[in-house]
């Protein structure tokens, strides 16, 4: 299936008929309920009871923002498409919803909530879809206002498609360097079609109690890495990434060369310098000299 985000803007592409076709489709419902329970169970909240205050980040029609109600979590959905919020309403959803664009940050006051998650969004922000569009701008604005309106210790699970192994390094690499602590687990790293990949970012330096959750194997059960890195397009993106070292740049050892020199001076010279002449001695190298 095509990438919906390579076709167009999501505020164009989830157009009215698009978002009836989507929130009505018993398939999208199973995979957005079975992707949010996941989303749900790596942000790892406190089984005491007490309901937090969750944000559902691209929430469309509010199709996971119904698991986190079943939960007993109050929310609040943010999405870009008018026409996916307007379903939302028709539908009744009890999560507070908001017309944002998240490449321009988030609104909200800082530490107002006790986590976050989202399905298949963040990746649309590693398009252009207008002239104005900086995609290393947006996800910057993205993740550092995301970083700002978590508590301390708190998580965001996001759950994205990205398109290859570059596009994974660049988010979770401003992910990093907004400030949160954490790494990519792939659930059913050897499966084609049940492969999926969750960004669990900590809201604060790593810890102990940070530590990225193991991805589901074929068997339902946790997988370790070392499972999902015989091949490379399902290696997982490790935080140490970020520091690898730059590769030392080739040096000519024959230096620039008499025509590179003269090329030079001529450039001196229109521009008014003032250029010793040429003779057979220009670029020549020196004797060394004791």
């Amino acid at each position: 299936m095509s990438r919906p985000e390579l076709l167009a803007p999501p505020e164009i592409f989830y157009n009215d008929d698009e978002a009836r076709k989507y929130t009505s489709s018993s398939r999208i419902i199973d995979i957005q309920t079975q992707l949010s329970e996941r989303a749900l169970e790596l942000l790892a909240l406190p089984d005491d009871g007490v309901p937090r205050l969750l944000l559902d980040i691209g929430c469309g029609s509010g199709l996971s923002g119904e698991t986190l109600t079943e939960h007993g979590h109050q929310w609040l959905g943010l999405d870009i498409s008018e026409s996916m919020l307007g379903i939302a309403l028709e539908r009744e959803v009890e999560g507070d919803l908001m017309l944002a664009d998240m490449g321009q940050g988030l609104g909200l006051r800082p530490g107002i909530l006790d986590g976050a998650i989202s399905i298949s969004a963040v990746q649309w922000l590693c398009n252009a879809d207008k002239s104005c569009h900086e995609p290393r701008i947006r996800l910057k604005a993205f993740f550092s206002s995301l970083y700002r309106c978590l508590g301390r210790g708190a998580r965001a699970v996001l759950q994205v498609y990205p398109e290859n192994i570059a596009q994974r390094e660049l988010i979770l690499g401003f992910a990093m360097r907004a400030g949160f602590s954490g790494g990519i687990v792939v659930d059913y790293p050897h499966s084609s079609k049940r492969r999926k990949e969750y960004l669990v970012l900590t809201c604060g330096p790593p810890s102990l109690s940070t530590t990225t959750p193991e991805g589901k194997g074929e068997d339902g059960e946790s997988c370790s890495d070392e499972d999902s890195s015989e091949d490379e397009e399902n290696q997982t993106v490790c935080i140490s990434d970020r520091c690898r070292p730059r590769k030392k740049q080739k040096v000519n050892k024959r230096g620039k060369g008499r025509d590179w020199v003269l090329k030079k001076k001529e450039q001196m010279r229109r521009k008014g310098n003032a250029v010793p002449p040429d003779s057979k001695y220009t670029a020549r190298k020196r004797k060394d000299r004791f």
